[in-house]
């Protein structure tokens, strides 16, 4: 008869609770071969999400230098030190300022037209990765369900090979119902952040977009502006003119009757 303590201890061990890594792991390989796809799909949301929040940062594309300069910037002043500032600095807001700086010799409409294309390149580069992020919110879900259906396929299999007489196997109806959900859970899981992070990027991207527009269309008005000519000051007169003793309204002289002048 085998050792009473023994199999207590036995059922002590199989009964704790398994760790978490490997609950981690039983979950997935209970959601069947849709979870691989729907795991790549996760790493790859949250290198974008990481990527995306460093790139959109103020900072990257609106440095507090350049912003504080083309404020301060008033028509007729020279362009020189702000093209030197602006010369260097790889943020997209300086990078549209050196364009419309290149072409102030043209005339306004052409500069405007250089500006606009430069800042749609700044305004592509900037939405980078968002495209995949949106294509994750799509197909998570879609992986999902997926799955989902693959499971239920299974439990209907396992139940039409059972026949009328035969008892269906319980361990593979639940492995498939296992699937099913485990797939849905984790699409679900994997979609719902993505989304949020896809809808927060692109309102980042059009705020700031619309910062870089109206510093670049400030810029370009104050350029193409004439400076303010200074007022003219005139010194006071020392001596007032003379003024006639009598005078008609028409503007000439009358001359005053003497008596005895005759």
């Amino acid at each position: 008869m085998p050792d009473l303590p023994l199999l207590l201890a036995a059922a002590a061990e199989a009964a704790k609770p398994a760790s978490a890594l490997a609950q981690i792991w039983e979950f997935f390989v209970k959601g069947g071969p849709f979870m691989a796809p729907i795991a790549a799909c996760s790493l790859a949301a949250v290198s974008l999400m990481l990527l995306r929040w460093r790139a959109l940062r103020r900072e990257m594309i609106l440095p507090a230098v350049i912003e504080r300069e083309l404020g301060t910037f008033q028509p007729g002043d020279s362009t020189e030190r702000l093209a030197r500032l602006v010369g260097g600095d790889p943020a997209p807001l300086s990078r549209i300022a050196r364009v419309a700086l290149a072409h102030l010799r043209e005339p306004r409409a052409d500069n405007l037209a250089a500006v606009e294309t430069a800042a749609r390149v700044e305004i592509h580069k900037m939405e980078g990765g968002l495209s995949a992020l949106e294509l994750i919110v799509g197909i998570g879900p879609m992986l999902g369900l997926l799955g989902a259906v693959s499971g239920l396929v299974r439990v209907f299999a396992n139940l039409g090979a059972a026949g009328a007489n035969t008892q269906p196997d319980p361990l593979t109806i639940a492995l498939g119902i296992a699937e099913a959900l485990n797939t849905t859970i984790v699409g679900l899981a994997v979609a719902i952040p993505s989304l949020v992070a896809f809808t927060y990027f692109s309102r980042r991207v059009e705020s700031l977009a619309t910062e870089m527009e109206a510093a670049v269309t400030e810029l370009l008005s104050k350029c193409y502006q004439a400076p303010r000519a200074p007022r003219a000051t005139f010194a006071p007169a020392d001596t007032p003119a003379p003024i006639p003793e009598a005078a008609g309204r028409s503007g000439r002289f009358v001359e005053t009757y003497r008596p005895g002048a005759e």
